[in-house]
């Protein structure tokens, strides 16, 4: 259990080193500050579960969790903003419309089938346009992991969109 005094000389001790870890991986202080205070907020929420040894380790868990699930959760909103311009901006004809629904379908289909490390290094790159090293940074990963993921994205989209489009047209 982890007293109100522990906390306070948690909050006291870490508060600042995790906010600035936070931003070295994000590069938003105001996002730094906020998830810095909602994983001491939930530090505390469950202070009756925690003990005061390995604190420090569990704090940076959390802080390297929350920037990629808010990286995730603000690619999933641009990739639907961007849908959404596409769609209102296109000067295509109706069957042309029509092919362009079809293959952000199979393209959606296909990330959702594509492993979750692959799909993030591919939206890291693709959507957010961050270069490798940016990417390995933000992960905390090597350069060639980040090569090897995205290489092995492309060829898996490339597999799935051409295996779909071979079924829907009865060709190749």
């Amino acid at each position: 259990m982890l007293s109100k005094k522990e906390f306070k000389l948690l909050f006291d001790t870490y508060f600042d080193a995790v906010r600035s870890f936070i931003f070295y991986r994000c590069g938003d202080t105001d996002m730094a500050s906020d998830i810095a205070q909602e994983i001491f907020m939930k530090i505390w929420e469950k202070k009756e579960q925690l003990h005061n040894n390995n604190l420090k380790a569990l704090l940076y868990k959390m802080a390297n969790e929350m920037v990629i699930s808010s990286y995730r959760k603000e690619t999933s909103r641009n990739h639907f903003e961007q849908d959404m311009i596409r769609n209102d901006a296109s000067g295509l004809s109706p069957e042309e419309e029509i092919l362009f629904k079809e293959l952000a379908t199979s393209y959606a289909r296909a990330l959702e089938q594509m492993p979750e490390k692959q799909r993030i290094v591919f939206l890291m790159s693709r959507n957010d346009e961050l270069k490798y090293h940016e990417i390995a940074g933000l992960l905390d990963i090597s350069i060639k992991t980040v090569e090897k993921r995205m290489n092995s994205a492309l060829q898996f989209l490339k597999k799935v969109l051409l295996t779909e489009t071979k079924n829907e047209t009865g060709q190749y």
